[in-house]
Order: C-alpha cells, then structure tokens, then sequence
C-alpha cells in the first residue's frame, strides 16, 4: 500500500508562492513514493480540493500556509506540520524526511 501525503498551500495572495510551494511538495512526494494530493487556495478559488476520505487516509498532513486557510474545521483532530511557503519551496525533501522521522518517534 502507497503511503499518502496530503497537502494545504496559501499564501496571502494567492499567485505564485502558492504554487510554488504545492509544486514543490507534489515533486519531492512522488519521488520518496508517496501518493500526494495537494490543495491550493490562491487567487483562483479553492483547487484541487482535499476530501475527509483522503484527510483521514493521509499518513503526513503539510499546510505550507501564510493566511488562514479556508475549510480548516476539516483538519480538526488530525496531526497537521505547518510549515513555511519559502522553507518549502527551497527544501521540500527535508521537511518530509523531518516530519518522518518526527513520526517515527
């Protein structure tokens, strides 16, 4: 069974650091065997938009956010890593190695 990552990426306005980021985690996921699925909420609305099947199915859940995101109440009760857009963008890798290792814990 494929381990599944999901992520949450917004940034205040919504153009490129937003994409930017969920690019960056879509990558680095795939390449460490993940099956991702990544949400955006930027200027063009909510895409891409993440379930509660696969918020519940989800071993990693990254919100790489600079704004309150919309629809957190779907969040409630789950292990969230909030990270930084930048520090995403530049590491995405390091950041899924951390959250793992955290885990791992």
């Amino acid at each position: 069974m494929t381990k599944k990552l999901i992520a949450l990426c917004a940034c205040p306005m919504g153009l490129a650091h937003t994409f930017m980021a969920a690019e960056a985690i879509r990558k680095a996921a795939v390449e460490m065997g993940y099956d991702v699925k990544v949400e955006t909420q930027g200027a063009d609305g909510i895409k891409n938009e993440l379930s509660t099947l696969d918020i519940r199915e989800a071993e990693i859940i990254i919100h790489a956010v600079a704004v309150t995101p919309l629809g957190m109440e779907r969040f409630e009760g789950c292990e969230v890593y909030e990270v930084g857009l930048q520090e995403v963008i530049k590491k995405p890798m390091d950041i899924i190695k951390e959250i793992e290792e955290d885990l791992a814990q």
